[in-house]
């Protein structure tokens, strides 16, 4: 599998990576084990990630690393399109949100994002995209995704700060994209 390191705030780190032959569970360990591996300065082969325990019907399981048995402290997220997946690993503390797109989404997306997005202008593709992606990491940081509308949540002018207004909690947003892939990191750290 290739991958490639994204250029992340400090003490987030991100790997892009793809490889149409592995299936995205798979690609999504392998780079959890990079990351976590090269953090620790540990040979990728003594980390294990493995998915957390269903907890009720519907909860979305996260990955967990461990190292010689013992669980360490981090947040590790994850994000798939297609034969392309995004980890992202940081302290546990810290809240995380991720989208991922191509670059030149099919009509069927188009139209979901157009009727979402209430952008004055819906056909300028450059800004809808930058809208959308942006709206996804945040619901995907808020931890609620679908179950909260794509219509609530807010974006200042610059697209640089997100939030959903039934919630204090403002999320930074940050461009990782590369090549082909639109991708798009919330994060907010926790109140001093």
């Amino acid at each position: 599998m290739q991958s490639v390191l994204l250029e992340t705030p400090a003490g987030i780190t991100a790997r892009l990576g793809w490889d149409p032959k592995l299936p995205d569970h798979d690609r999504k360990r392998l780079l959890a084990k990079e990351i976590v591996a090269a953090r620790l300065g540990v040979d990728p082969k003594d980390v294990r990630v493995e998915r957390e325990a269903p907890r009720t019907f519907g909860f979305h399981t996260q990955l967990f690393a461990e190292v010689g048995g013992a669980e360490l402290p981090l947040k590790i997220r994850n994000v798939n399109f297609r034969a392309a997946t995004v980890v992202a690993v940081t302290d546990p503390e810290v809240s995380l949100g991720l989208d991922l797109r191509d670059a030149h989404p099919d009509d069927a997306e188009m139209h979901l994002m157009k009727r979402h997005s209430h952008l004055l202008d819906e056909n300028d593709m450059g800004k809808l995209i930058a809208h959308w992606t942006r709206v996804q990491a945040v619901r995907d940081a808020d931890g609620r995704g679908a179950r909260v509308a794509a219509d609530h949540v807010r974006l200042d002018s610059p697209l640089t700060k997100g939030w959903i207004p039934d919630r204090k909690v403002f999320y930074r947003l940050a461009d990782l994209s590369r090549d082909s892939w639109i991708i798009t990191l919330a994060y907010a750290q926790p109140p001093a």
